[in-house]
């Protein structure tokens, strides 16, 4: 036989080398590595309260993601935190995914509508099982806020591993106190639930921030030899209320906002121009004529508001620390350039009050010490205030719970495999674009309009892909209008033009009107002066309702509750234990 194997080999060539062709060819067409996706979401964070955005906290690891990838200073949310992890969830509308409303202010006229079921509902295919469906691993950290029902959990939503903190806040210790109270003799308990199941966390060493990121770590690394791309969701509960925070992270910042807020939001506003995070002629909103002024406060007051900042931004700090230790670990393991990151704050900074919500008052006063010396401690229940939040909304009007720009424009930065370093991206995004945005870099698509036989709503947001690596000047036209609509206030942006509606005190009981492009502190309402366009932008809310099963509800927007800082700044003076100089 070994006679003819030449001739063999001859026979077999010519039969071969198209298979070695293809083969060649099939190498070269082989599709790139898929990234992995960190989505990264802050629990109430100013629109400046990261050093990037202008801020004196110390946030060096987010500031090397900003010099390194895209700042996104015309990126919006929702102004609360359920209808905006909604819609991040889902591409959709928060009226269409099911948080037509917080679940937890829902009136009986609206629970149970459409679109207000108080959970991330089957209308929607979450982000997580698009991903999951893709060949992607799926876990996620931290506060979850879409369901507190098992059968609501992360764990039905795509999520293979999920340690989550169910519902819209808790304490950052270990005792798992939860924030709104119905019986004052039962102190509310935190639901966690990890795959789904509900669970006890440990009493001694947790700290939220730590912990979620502990959680996530360990996801990621049980998953190594999968040879499959991640998707990790890293969720904080920081820096909302109540503020906690480490001794040493306090320490950090001791003595650093004696000053008062209003000398800080001048800091800042000078430190963004310098950034070029906003124009060098940009006034700063000096707060609501119903907050008293810095120098208005007593000595013990302005105490205890001091320490307030200061556990805020030892919160920040920390949380900070904790994205470094995720960077670490993918730098580590070879993963850093290969992942795209994404991070945002869930909503503007928060200067209202829980404190009258259910019965919650007559529990914190029962239970909890909210001595200045205590403050930020294990025991303790401190809000942010008006004040502070108005600080961290600069230069814009009001924070959460408004729909003027210091309530759903936050920070959002974007890093990753193609996208431009150090680049300042001014144009509109909204949370809605981010899971395009990710479908499109991760390889998924998104079902449409039908998934496993059943019809589903497709994504109402458009991919920032193109946009972020610098191939397309915008990603919506002046044509697109984006609504927004809670708690009876409402908004509506299309181009360069936004109308806005807020109950008095707070605004006019009626739609304002600005030109964005001009005026982003929203300082000269033009409604009088141009009722041509106001009539248009009118329109287009009437369509945004009309789409999207809005339930506009005659004086919403009045309702006693969470959506106001209440007596805010008399129980600062009881608790700095001094009588109130100014009252709102």
């Amino acid at each position: 036989m070994k006679p003819h194997a030449p001739l063999l080999a001859k026979l077999c060539l010519p039969l071969l080398a198209p298979a070695l062709a293809l083969g060649a060819a099939s190498a070269q067409a082989a599709p790139a590595k898929r990234p992995n996706i960190l989505l990264i979401v802050a629990d109430d964070l100013g629109y400046t309260d990261l050093g990037a955005y202008g801020a004196e906290i110390s946030t060096p690891n987010l500031d090397k993601l900003a010099s390194g990838g895209a700042r996104m200073t015309g990126f919006y949310a929702s102004p609360f935190c359920s209808p905006t992890r909604a819609m991040l969830m889902s591409g959709s509308d928060n009226h269409l995914a099911g948080f037509g409303d917080m679940s937890e202010l829902m009136l009986p006229e609206q629970r149970g509508k459409p679109g207000y079921e108080g959970y991330l509902n089957a209308r929607v295919v979450p982000m997580a099982q698009v991903l999951k469906d893709a060949g992607y691993r799926t876990a996620m950290a931290g506060k979850w806020h879409l369901g507190v029902k098992e059968e609501f959990s992360p764990a039905t939503s795509g999520f293979e591993q999920s340690y989550a903190m169910v519902m819209g806040g808790a304490s950052h210790w270990g005792d798992q106190s939860g924030i709104v109270a119905i019986d004052p003799a039962k102190p509310p308990k935190a639901i966690y639930r990890e795959n789904g199941k509900s669970i006890d966390i440990p009493r001694d060493g947790f700290y939220s921030s730590q912990a979620f990121t502990d959680k996530l770590l360990d996801y990621l690394k049980s998953g190594e030899q999968s040879g499959k791309p991640f998707f990790g969701y890293l969720a904080f509960t920081a820096p909302h209320w109540p503020l906690h925070a480490p001794d040493a992270d306090i320490a950090k910042y001791e003595g650093r906002y004696k000053e008062g807020y209003d000398k800080l939001r001048k800091e800042r506003l000078e430190r963004m121009k310098r950034l070029g995070i906003v124009a060098a002629d940009t006034p700063v909103y000096e707060g609501h004529p119903h907050w008293p002024k810095w120098e208005s406060l007593t000595p013990a007051q302005q105490e205890a508001e001091a320490r307030r900042m200061t556990v805020y931004a030892a919160m920040v700090d920390h949380m900070d620390r904790q994205i470094g230790r995720v960077l670490d670990y993918l730098k580590a393991r070879g993963e850093l350039d290969n992942t795209f990151i994404f991070f945002m704050s869930d909503n503007g900074a928060d200067g209202n009050s829980v404190y009258d919500v259910g019965r919650t008052r007559e529990w914190i006063e029962k239970d909890m010490d909210n001595s200045t010396a205590n403050t930020g401690k294990p025991g303790s229940f401190i809000e942010y205030g008006p004040g502070w939040a108005q600080v961290g909304s600069t230069p814009f009007k009001l924070y959460k719970s408004f729909m003027y720009e210091g309530g759903i424009a936050v920070p959002a930065i974007a890093w990753g495999p193609g996208i431009k370093g150090g680049a300042i991206k001014r144009e509109f995004t909204h949370v809605t674009d981010v899971a395009p945005t990710i479908f499109e870099l991760a390889g998924a698509r998104h079902p449409g309009t039908e998934y496993q036989g059943k019809p589903v709503l497709p994504l109402r947001g458009k991919s920032m892909v193109s946009w972020l690596k610098g191939k397309a000047p915008t990603v919506r036209s002046s044509q697109d209008a984006v609504g927004w609509e809670l708690g009876g206030r409402k908004a509506l942006r299309k181009g360069d033009w936004k109308i806005v509606y807020a109950n008095k005190p707070w605004g006019k009981d009626g739609w304002e009107l600005y030109n964005i492009a001009k005026d982003r502190t929203e300082s000269r309402d033009l409604a009088d002066e141009n009722p041509q366009k106001l009539g248009e932008m009118i329109v287009a809310w009437k369509q945004y309702v009309a789409e999207t099963g809005t339930l506009e509800i005659e004086g919403l927007a009045y309702r006693p509750g969470y959506s106001n800082a209440g007596k805010y700044y008399e129980d600062l003076a009881k608790e700095a234990g001094s009588t109130p100089h100014a009252k709102p």
